[in-house]
This record gives structure tokens, sequence and C-alpha cells, in this order.
């Protein structure tokens, strides 16, 4: 069976450098963590919370902001640092890095922590449990996310404007 395994994977990369093992183990991790969640959540009860549609923008917004000031922010490189490495500046107080090679997962979790849109179901996922468990907490964290994004967003629109009235 384990050769079989190898053998397609093989097969699958191409001679490409791909970290499949280190895929299954985060895909491993991130099932049993909602699984513990989903059970916790069965055993406790949720009193049939739902998320609003208010909440879902903030957790939308909110989203966006937490994936990526983990997986791009100058100032969380730090976290990212045995994951990668530093390659040149990228957008405003953002950095662009590569990705270690090192080791399998090494390589899948710096692919995770470097791109904003494969972080983002983490960070969804993290939200939408912090919603069952602990709305209000999750309610604020999730504001305070989306008005920096907001903020964000102003911050670009006024350069530009101040570049094109120049």
């Amino acid at each position: 069976m384990s050769g079989t395994v190898r053998s397609e994977a093989e097969e699958y990369r191409q001679g490409a450098d791909r970290p499949l093992g280190g895929y299954a183990v985060l895909m491993t991790l991130f099932g049993a963590l909602v699984g513990i969640a989903g059970a916790v959540a069965a055993v406790r009860g949720t009193n049939g919370r739902r998320i609003s549609p208010y909440d879902l923008l903030l957790m939308t917004a909110g989203t966006h902001k937490l994936a990526r000031l983990v997986s791009k922010d100058a100032v969380t490189s730090p976290l990212r640092m045995p994951f990668t490495r530093y390659r040149e500046p990228g957008g405003p107080a953002e950095v662009m890095e590569e990705v270690r090679s090192e080791g399998s997962l090494q390589h899948a979790v710096g692919e995770l922590v470097t791109c904003p849109f494969c972080l983002a179901i983490w960070v969804a996922t993290a939200f939408s449990i912090g919603f069952l468990f602990a709305p209000r907490v999750t309610r604020v964290a999730a504001s305070a996310l989306t008005a920096t994004a907001g903020s964000d967003f102003l911050q670009l629109l006024y350069a530009r404007l101040q570049r094109s009235a120049n």
C-alpha cells in the first residue's frame, strides 16, 4: 500500500517539489480541529445559534484582513520566519517571501502562511467557531479587523487621489 501511495505521489508531482506529506498533515490537523469543535458544539449545544448576515459581513471583511495581516504584513514576518525567506518589499507595509523547502511540513506551512487565499479558510473557520462559542468576543475582534480593512482601503484611495491631483 505504501509503495502504491508513493508511486501515485511521484506520478502526481511530475518532478516538481510538491510537499504532499506536509499537505496531508495540515489537512489532518484542520479536520481534527473542526471535528473537535463540532463534537464540543454537539455535546454542549449551541442553542440554535446562527451567524447573522451582519456577522457574516464582519466575518468576511475580518477574514480578509486577518489572512492578509498574517500572510503579508511586514510586522508579522517573525511568525512566518521559520517557514519563509524574505525576498523583497510587496504592497504598502507588506513583504514578499519565498517558502523554505527543507522539509515537507515546513514547505507546506510556508505555503499556507504566505498565501492569504490559503489562510482564509483557517481564519474563517476560526471565526465560525468563535461565533458559536464566544460570539461577543469574536464580534469585537471581527469588528476591529473590519475597521482596519476599511481604513486600509481609505488610505489607498487617499494616496491614489493625492497622486492624481499632482
